[in-house]
């Protein structure tokens, strides 16, 4: 079907921005057509928007809802679920020029920044205050805060500092008239009406296009001591994560990688890992207490048969960052698909272990890499070819870890939203009644459904 871009809509829109700020071209709209995640319905936009301020953002949205044209707004495309995949005749909507740090306090430990910020950008600027923005996706370099509220996005430093909402105080968000609204506060507390911060953060661009944020910083820490445990198994790494809580030790980071996720990091980069163990417990401490927390995790673990090495700066950073890259190894396609789901602590061993089942069972190859310190994991199954036989039982694996998941008490999703792709088995953790609530929070807030539709929640 041949969809193309409303004149009008266009016209009106080149009263208020440069001709250089909308595009038609074949790459431009083949570019922001996707983000990373798997596709399930391939759509090019009918455009592309690049706004540079609150008053552009408000004039693009004014004429969609005057033309009633959907609007997929978009940080850097990072996102692994399909939350920024161009739908339908809509209008892909770049907030990436919207990048300046608009704040910086080090007194009250908060910065206000535009959507268009890189993550890693606005550690760099805060760091020389003693102070850093906590949530670290593997993207930190590329991903934009905006793009981090939009998902709710994790990362490493998840096991102590938390996710993206427990980082932002105050949001400003152009609604779908294009009117725009302040929530939140420059305080830690506050509990004055409703919370609409947090309804924000990690609706996907659904209820609202987030153009401005005020964000709560931690201290950055001076001491850090960091610990590679290896074990003979990925399940003994796994009980090792329970070792660590019951010392009543916090670490910053507690990663978990099986064997064949460290034989695939040597063979990309030439590292030794799975030469050390079958499974690596990768696990960092920060701040005052790091070296004594470092030492009675390091005994614990000893206890439970792991081989702990401690780690100096350089060979930490090395192995954090190899850690932070192997999820980006292949972007996800029919035949790999990373997954993200969530399970108490308790039952990260049963879990591990109902997967590599489900491998064999479903003649699936099977990777598990984890933020095991807070439940997180990203199993990746693939299948060698793309023949029908070899599809099918790839998404066999998929639906039935999915479910294996939520049996144990956790979430089809920890930290990469529903998007596109996870529409089809939110059902499966939410009751209809909440689902039904959750529609009506939308169309409160967007009647006319132009603000990223077909995403987040499924349609009734």
């Amino acid at each position: 079907m041949d969809i193309r871009l409303n004149e009008e809509f266009a016209r009106e829109l080149l009263e208020t921005l440069r001709q250089d700020q909308l595009s038609v071209a074949a790459p431009d709209l083949q570019k922001f057509a996707i983000d990373q995640g798997p596709v399930i319905d391939y759509q090019e936009p009918v455009a592309v928007v690049w706004a540079e301020s609150i008053a552009e953002v408000q004039a693009v949205v004014r004429a969609a809802a005057t033309h009633h044209v959907p609007l997929v707004t978009r940080g850097a495309g990072t996102g692994v679920s399909g939350g920024a995949h161009a739908t339908a005749g809509s209008v892909v909507l770049s907030l990436t020029r919207m990048n300046k740090i608009l704040e910086i306090n080090a007194a009250d430990e908060i910065a206000r920044v535009e959507p268009g910020v890189i993550n890693g950008d606005l550690n760099l600027a805060v760091a020389p205050h003693g102070l850093m923005f906590a949530p670290d996706p593997a993207s930190f370099k590329i991903s934009t805060v905006g793009g981090n509220i939009a998902t709710n996005a994790g990362g490493l430093r998840c096991a102590k500092y938390g996710v993206t909402r427990d980082a932002v105080l105050a949001l400003d968000v152009v609604m779908a008239d294009g009117s725009l609204i302040h929530t939140g506060h420059r305080t830690f507390k506050g509990v004055a009406g409703y919370d609409l911060t947090s309804l924000f953060v990690g609706s996907e661009g659904t209820l609202g296009i987030v153009v401005g944020a005020t964000v709560r910083l931690k201290y950055l820490p001076t001491i850090v001591r960091t610990l590679a445990v290896f074990f003979p198994s990925v399940q003994l790494a796994a009980a090792g994560v329970l070792a660590v809580g019951a010392a009543r030790v916090q670490p910053c980071i507690l990663e978990l990688l099986d064997g064949p996720s460290l034989k695939e990091l040597d063979f990309r980069n030439g590292s030794n890992l799975s030469t050390r163990g079958t499974a690596l417990l990768l696990i960092q401490f920060d701040g005052l207490a790091a070296e004594l927390e470092e030492s009675l995790a390091a005994a614990v673990l000893e206890e439970l048969g792991g081989t702990v090495s401690r780690e100096d700066p350089a060979e930490a950073q090395r192995l954090v960052d190899l850690r932070r890259n192997n999820r980006g190894l292949d972007v996800d396609a029919e035949n790999r698909v990373g997954e993200d789901v969530a399970v108490p602590r308790s039952q990260l061993v049963h879990y591990i272990t109902a997967l590599e089942e489900m491998a064999v069972r479903h003649g699936v190859e099977l990777q598990v890499i984890a933020h095991a310190g807070d439940g997180n994991l990203h199993p990746t199954f693939s299948v060698p070819t793309f023949e029908p036989a070899r599809i099918a039982a790839l998404n066999a694996a998929l639906d039935e870890s999915i479910e294996k998941a939520l049996e144990l008490g956790g979430t089809i999703t920890g930290e990469h939203g529903i998007g596109q792709y996870k529409l089809r088995w939110l059902p499966l953790e939410q009751a209809e009644q909440v689902l039904e609530l959750q529609r009506s929070i939308k169309d409160l807030f967007d009647p006319q459904g132009i603000l990223n539709p077909g995403k987040a929640i499924p349609a009734a």
